[in-house]
């Protein structure tokens, strides 16, 4: 049934009452304006405004601000958008002849014009937003339904994008015998285009890895087929390792991912990435690793997204607040053990909008089956 204009006007009263409400209005405005000058402005001229004075940095700012608005328009909209600011500034005109008087009002033109140009603007954004969701909900389709199962093994994973999509990879392989194959990737590059090459790489991983007797063998084969296949500029890192029932040997290959940590006693270790990017080089070589887990020991692996995290004062998470975090786990069975680790980077982020992709793995061993 159709909805009335009265009640269509009711509704719209509520939603804004409601963000009146449940809004922080003046946080969204700071975060607002941290992202217009992050996007608007590369980060020379960045560096540029931060040696300026307040006064000479508060107009250049604008101007900056002005000019790199106006170059992301399109050319008809870039001159309609002129056409609308002049006239605005123009004010009108206003003639007498005698008794007669005649006056010419451009700014209800001006106001059109710059109006036509941001709902044309924003329907562009709409629809794009459509398009993103359909792409978002197949990501997440191909996503891991449940964290496998494994005797004498606790597995835990999460990932969080960064935008609608993302560039991270978390992957689990059933295998026949009982292997079990876990993936965490990182393609370079945030949005569409590297949630488009990182289903292009678990595709790829899915149908290679099951028949694949060696990690140096598969990290060779996945490297090909990107280079062959992949976007220009476009690589990934990725660290996969295999499990095998009823032992604490782990298989892995690290193609230039960040180091996962293992917790071993009272040590805390890192394994090396052994290997470059996957898409990066022909001449590329990959190593296989591999290492052995006893009871009560783990495994953390993570992207980048965490270690760079920034908050509203744009400090680094770092990877020494990760290490420090990393060596309380002990004990811990994964889940908790992830759990923790999230719950002490959404508090160090706050209400800060995260840069990167951010991805957890982490496996702990419990007993020997």
């Amino acid at each position: 049934m159709p909805v009335s204009s009265a009640s269509q006007e009711q509704d719209l009263h509520k939603v804004v009452l409601e963000d009146l409400r449940k809004t922080d209005f003046f946080g969204h405005i700071r975060r607002d304006l941290r992202d217009l000058y992050s996007f608007y402005l590369t980060e020379e001229r960045r560096e540029k405004l931060a040696a300026m004075g307040v006064v000479q940095r508060t107009f250049i700012f604008w101007g900056w601000l002005f000019k790199s608005l106006m170059m992301k328009l399109s050319s008809a909209r870039r001159l309609a958008l002129l056409a609308g600011l002049l006239l605005l500034l123009f004010g009108g005109v206003h003639w007498k002849f005698g008794d007669v008087s005649i006056s010419l009002d451009f700014r209800i033109l001006g106001t059109v014009a710059v109006l036509a140009v941001l709902m044309l603007e924003l329907k562009d954004k709409l629809l794009a937003r459509d398009e993103i969701e359909i792409a978002r909900q197949v990501q997440l389709a191909l996503l891991p339904r449940r964290h496998p199962q494994m005797a004498g093994w606790t597995i835990w994973s999460y990932t969080r994008p960064a935008n609608d999509v993302g560039g991270d990879l978390v992957d689990y392989l059933e295998m026949d015998g009982g292997r079990l194959g876990v993936a965490l990737g990182d393609v370079a590059g945030k949005g569409l285009g590297a949630a488009l090459l990182m289903a292009k790489l678990q595709a790829t991983l899915r149908a290679t890895a099951p028949d694949s007797t060696s990690m140096a063998g598969l990290g060779t084969l996945l490297n090909t087929i990107l280079l062959r296949d992949g976007l220009e500029n476009r690589y990934a890192t990725l660290f996969y390792f295999e499990m095998e029932p009823g032992t604490g040997r782990i298989r892995c290959l690290n193609a230039g991912h960040n180091p996962p940590y293992l917790l071993r006693g009272s040590c805390l270790e890192t394994l090396r990435a052994g290997s470059p990017p996957l898409g990066m080089l022909s001449s590329a070589r990959f190593v296989e690793d591999g290492v052995d887990l006893s009871p009560g020991e783990m495994l953390v692996a993570y992207s980048d997204g965490l270690t760079e995290a920034l908050n509203e004062q744009e400090v680094e998470f770092g990877t020494e607040r990760l290490t420090a975090l990393v060596g309380g786990l002990r004990g811990l069975p994964a889940e908790e053990a992830g759990a923790r680790l999230l719950a002490a980077i959404d508090q160090f982020l706050g209400a800060a909008r995260p840069y990167d992709d951010l991805s957890l793995v982490v496996i702990s061993r419990t007993a020997f089956s």
